[in-house]
């Protein structure tokens, strides 16, 4: 099951177009946890396509992220990583080889992890008028080899991508 997971995971990814810099190692259950060089450490960031780029920058700024305007792409940022929005103009102009064939939004499904109280996160998505469409819900996270449990809200972006907060 949890291959499956992975793989539909991966699938969606691949699909939205995501662009994974990806350097250093993923410990995988039942294989050797010893850092290596040359392995998968963490994601760098991931790309999806957007249609309204007012919307998107007002609301991710809303929900506290840092936000990058570029000409062709638009980043949020949280610690470590970020997400690149692609403007209309680049996910749909012919030059562009560097995406999947059929990504357009609403087509990504992030899950950000929640540092603080399940009323400061209630309080942040009313803010950015986000809605809950479910949860709270028990998950299991990525944390601790994918075996951690969290409580995961949802919501919808203004492009209709899926946006899942987990609190561990």
């Amino acid at each position: 099951m949890r291959d499956f997971l992975r793989r539909v995971f991966l699938g969606r990814l691949a699909a939205c177009g995501a662009g994974l810099a990806l350097a250093g190692h993923v410990a995988w259950p039942g294989r050797a946890r010893a850092q290596r060089s040359g392995r998968v450490k963490g994601f760098d960031h991931v790309a999806a396509p957007m249609r309204d780029l007012e919307a998107m920058v007002a609301f991710y700024r809303k929900l506290g992220f840092h936000v990058n305007e570029g000409r062709g792409i638009c980043s949020v940022h949280f610690g470590n990583h970020k997400i690149n929005f692609h403007r209309p103009r680049v996910w749909q102009g012919p030059s562009v080889t560097l995406q999947a064939p059929a990504a357009e939004p609403p087509c990504g499904d992030f899950c950000f992890v929640w540092d603080g109280s399940e009323t400061d996160l209630l309080e942040a998505l009313r803010n950015a008028g986000a809605e809950v469409i479910e949860g709270p819900v028990e998950r299991t996270g990525g944390r601790d080899d994918g075996t951690a449990r969290g409580i995961s809200r949802y919501i919808r972006g203004p492009d209709g991508n899926l946006l899942d907060f987990i609190t561990y």
